[in-house]
């Protein structure tokens, strides 16, 4: 499958957006590491930011980041979120809460536990109507995300936008969870080369071969240590504008294979 990226998101720490971002991933700079740094959300309402846990604020500030130049047709723009596993965080507290004498569980915050709730906040903040689709496949829903979103451009639709975030899991769930670091990302695809476009992706599903690693140490570290970083080398090799080819761990023992060719 063939598509074209026309922009980029980032939010993670250290990484307070593509612009940041993308000197450091064509190593032009030095990672500096850090806390993560969220951006006000100007597209959504303040009651409902108010009610957000940390998935869906970090999903959407990636997807505001991508779509920060973009003119228009936002609310027309179809979209893939992906995680893998929702809001960990929240999921912890709702263990607590049923494993306790008062076992009855916000409202609030169980639909801000389930992987689905970045889509639904986007869809108030943005006012779309236009399809969208939530999966979740543990560690490779970058990956999965990635297909999904490039399936649906080459079938018909002129853009779609890709938005994963997971963040961490306190403990006990840390435990056997070991999602450390926050982090997300967004990529808007389009079937159609534009005069804003960073490069072309030609995507293989294959067998299992050795995954692309980040030649920084941290940043290798935030790879590992986040599911929806595994597309960190997919990023830095838009970042760097140069053809290369990233290899991702896929589900079913499988890889996948991005041809990436800057513009």
């Amino acid at each position: 499958m063939r598509a074209w990226i026309e922009s980029a998101g980032i939010a993670g720490p250290g990484l307070p957006g593509w612009d940041t971002a993308r000197a450091v991933l064509a190593s032009e700079s030095a990672y500096p590491g850090g806390d993560l740094v969220l951006p006000k959300l100007d597209l959504l309402p303040a009651v409902e930011r108010r009610r957000t846990g940390a998935l869906v604020k970090l999903a959407l500030a990636a997807g505001q980041d991508a779509l920060a130049h973009k003119a228009g047709g936002i609310a027309f723009l179809p979209s893939v979120f992906a995680s893998s596993g929702g809001d960990g965080e929240v999921i912890n507290e709702i263990c607590i809460t049923l494993a306790g004498n008062d076992r009855q569980v916000s409202p609030t915050r169980f639909h801000n536990s389930v992987h689905n709730a970045p889509a639904g906040y986007w869809s108030i903040a943005t006012g779309t109507r236009a399809p969208s689709t939530s999966l979740s496949a543990f560690d490779w829903s970058f990956a999965a995300g990635l297909v999904e979103a490039a399936t649906q451009v080459v079938t018909g639709y002129d853009c779609v936008l890709l938005i994963t975030a997971d963040v961490p899991y306190p403990q006990p769930l840390l435990g056997v969870r070991k999602v450390k670091l926050p982090f997300g990302s967004a990529l808007l695809l389009a079937a159609n080369r534009t005069e804003r476009s960073l490069g072309a992706v030609d995507i293989t599903i294959a067998g299992r071969s050795a995954q692309t690693r980040m030649p920084e140490p941290l940043l290798e570290q935030l790879r590992e240590d986040n599911p929806s970083a595994r597309g960190l080398p997919l990023f830095a090799a838009l970042a760097a504008r140069k053809a290369t080819t990233v290899v991702l761990d896929y589900v079913g023992e499988k890889s996948l294979v991005v041809e990436v060719s800057p513009c």
